[in-house]
């Protein structure tokens, strides 16, 4: 099962766009996540305290697990997240607040380092900018070390098309570059 992640707002996305470009190589099942619908809300302390108790106590059939327990399983991950404000949407970091679980997604050794335990050996993060990402990391970077440091997942990959509404930018021919960037990395 492919896991979509979907942090993308606007009607006409471009972000969506190549992601819908992305998705249409796979022939598996494609579970959605809209992350717009889904209104998943920033932890406080009473759904913090919650979710430690039950993560503690090695019960995971709350459905406050119910998107780390699809993050954990999925085969493929795929997030399409523009590009705002240096960083991504800010759903996207509830989700991934959501998605921390020690005992579903990553667990710490005896020493105190995190490893993964998600099954997925690949995810795609797809982005899409107005100007210029000057700096990776506090978006697609933070993104990845996650992954690395902490999911498991060693395979990301990062797609993205940028300066597309920059004055006398040629907005088809960025976007058919990343959609070659992507039929590369699918072969």
């Amino acid at each position: 099962m492919i896991l979509f992640i979907n942090a993308c707002v606007r009607k006409e996305s471009r972000t969506r766009l190549l992601t819908e470009y992305l998705l249409k190589k796979f022939n598996d099942e494609i579970k959605e996540i809209n992350l717009e619908k889904e209104n998943i809300l920033p932890l406080d302390s009473k759904t913090l305290d919650l979710r430690t108790k039950l993560a503690e106590a090695g019960t995971f059939d709350n459905p406050i697990f119910n998107y780390a327990k699809d993050f954990a399983t999925a085969d493929t991950i795929v997030i399409a997240a523009p590009f705002w404000d240096l960083s991504f949407p800010s759903s996207l970091k509830c989700y991934i607040e959501a998605i921390n679980i020690i005992g579903l997604t990553f667990a710490y050794s005896s020493e105190g380092i995190p490893y993964g335990l998600c099954k997925a050996k690949k995810l795609y993060y797809v982005t899409t900018s107005g100007g210029k990402i000057f700096n990776d990391e506090y978006s697609f970077g933070y993104i990845k070390s996650l992954c690395n440091n902490f999911y498991g997942i060693k395979d990301v990959s990062y797609i993205k098309a940028e300066n597309l509404d920059v004055i006398g930018s040629n907005i088809e021919s960025i976007l058919r570059t990343a959609e070659e960037e992507i039929a590369k990395q699918i072969q």
